[in-house]
Order: C-alpha cells, then structure tokens, then sequence
C-alpha cells in the first residue's frame, strides 16, 4: 500500500468529523499519528480508516 500522507499534511477522518482537522506527525507500519484540533493525538490504522487529505490553498 502506498500512503499518500507525510508529516505536515492537513487531514480530517471522514468518520469522526467532529475530532475537526488534523496534522500527521508520523507515519510508521501503516499507522499515522495525527494531532487532531477536537480530540488531540490519535494513531489511526490506515488499512482500517481513509484520511482524507485537505488541500493547503
């Protein structure tokens, strides 16, 4: 699987839009560690949830 995701990158989870937007922080095995605004650091399994990437502009 390819991740279209590295550090910096905006994201929300389409499934708990309430946790609002994200920044990754780290991609390792499969799993990103995004600091959500509403919920904070989270480790999301991307074979089990689809990130969706926000475009910055």
């Amino acid at each position: 699987m390819i991740l279209d995701f590295e550090p910096g990158d905006r994201v929300i989870n389409p499934l708990n839009k309430d946790w609002g937007m994200g920044q990754v922080q780290s991609i390792i095995d499969g799993k990103v560690t995004v600091n959500f605004e509403n919920v904070g650091k989270k480790v999301i399994n991307i074979n089990n949830v689809n990130l969706e990437k926000i475009n910055n502009g």
